[in-house]
């Protein structure tokens, strides 16, 4: 049997959302524009989501390997379609670590296997999506 997650996304206003998952944690989708913004909107999450995926399979593999790490990030940068839908063309993810006795070598190989191998979020970018609706009258 598949292993499955699910989350309900929930309108709060016209361009803001809640997604909350069954233990009851929710992120605030925000599609107001910037100077509104009090979230972040779903091509963010998706970035975000792809980042944090990538960085646990990343710090965890170095840490596996004894190195001591003092600092790490991940700057995600997404480039847009011009059209509609404006899905991303390109995903650029640059990590950075911070870490007395990693090498650059070791680090690379870390991250590219994060990246093409364990993170579900990356080989999830082209999955099958189906879809079903229906219409509800309130009693």
């Amino acid at each position: 049997m598949a292993n499955t997650r699910s989350v309900t996304v929930r309108m709060t206003s016209d361009l803001t959302y809640a997604a909350q998952n069954p233990q009851g944690h929710a992120v605030h989708i925000d599609m107001n524009d910037p100077e509104l913004k009090q979230g972040q909107s779903p091509m963010e999450l998706l970035l975000s989501a792809l980042g944090g995926c990538a960085s646990v399979d990343a710090v965890l593999m170095m840490k596996k390997k004894r190195r001591e790490l003092l600092d790490f990030f991940v700057e995600v940068e997404g480039l847009r379609n011009d059209g509609v839908p404006g899905y991303y063309t390109d995903i650029i993810l640059h990590f950075v670590l911070v870490s007395p006795d990693a090498t650059v070598e070791e680090f690379e190989k870390v991250v590219a296997l994060s990246v093409e191998k364990y993170c579900s979020v990356a080989s999830s970018l082209s999955s099958k999506i189906s879809f079903t609706s229906e219409v509800r009258r309130s009693a």
